[in-house]
């Protein structure tokens, strides 16, 4: 087992609760917290996160989305394939930048992050509405309706080519793009999107960019491994949390504590 490897499983089951709620790998939780809590190179931490995603680490969240009817299984393999083209292009990109600028891409890709997950104006609107008396509207209400199947393929591979480089780059699953492009783009359903994109990253999409990574010794395997079991078991929770319970308040904390984190990369704080 590595050091502190107590510490390596509770990393893993944040980022898997994460996981299971919002659809992402756990890459923009457990990179940061590998650099600043436990002292790995930002390289180094890139590259053991893309490790610990290469398993299926979803699985069990996967098999409760599937079970809800809640996967776009035609979505998943499209996203998934451009996934496996783009990711050792962000790999190699990560690799051959300097340092601090990879550092300070890092920072700006967390505020786009965590302003997606706060969502400030959507909350600023709903405390005016709530101080005014009105009742909350729901802000699903205005969406058109969801119609993913008709989805075009050179779009659905497209949101995967763009995951793919952020995925190689910042050591993600992909999910933080795949879902809001889904959303936003797409028209699909908020937990649709987020079980069709946790299916597409259950495979060894990332293939590419860990071997990358791990030529250039930036992958720490025991490191890896023990994060992934922690991953398992809360994805698992937190697919049950987002299938059972609203989760808009967990959400904007998230993108509030991204916003935080991605000020000491860009302002390069030790």
């Amino acid at each position: 087992m590595p050091e502190h490897a107590v510490a390596l499983l509770l990393l893993g089951l944040v980022a898997g609760v994460m996981s299971g709620l919002f659809g992402i790998g756990g890459g923009v939780i457990i990179v940061p917290a590998l650099t600043i809590i436990m002292g790995y190179p930002l390289e180094e931490a890139l590259g053991t996160s893309l490790a610990v995603l290469i398993w299926p680490v979803a699985i069990f969240a996967v098999i409760a989305y599937y079970r809800a009817h809640l996967i776009n299984i035609r979505a998943a393999v499209l996203i998934g394939l451009g996934l496996v083209i783009a990711t050792l292009l962000g790999a190699q990109l990560a690799i051959n930048l300097p340092r601090e600028t990879l550092q300070r891409l890092y920072g700006l890709f967390l505020v786009y992050i965590g302003w997606r997950f706060a969502e400030p104006r959507k909350a600023l609107a709903a405390l005016g509405t709530r101080l005014n008396g009105a009742p909350a509207s729901n802000p699903g209400e205005d969406r058109p309706p969801a119609q993913p199947e008709a989805s075009s393929w050179l779009a659905l591979l497209g949101i995967g080519l763009i995951a793919g480089i952020a995925s190689g780059m910042f050591g993600i699953g992909g999910g933080v793009i795949i879902v809001p492009l889904l959303v936003g783009a797409m028209h699909f359903d908020q937990k649709r999107a987020v079980g069709t994109s946790l299916a597409a990253l259950l495979p060894p999409v990332g293939i590419g960019g860990i071997i990358t990574y791990y030529n250039a010794g930036y992958i720490h395997i025991p490191t890896a491994l023990t994060v992934a079991v922690g991953l398992v078991f809360g994805a698992l929770g937190g697919a049950r949390i987002a299938l059972g319970l609203p989760s808009a308040t967990v959400k904007r904390l998230y993108g509030v504590f991204l916003l935080v984190i991605s000020l000491r990369f860009i302002f390069q704080i030790v």
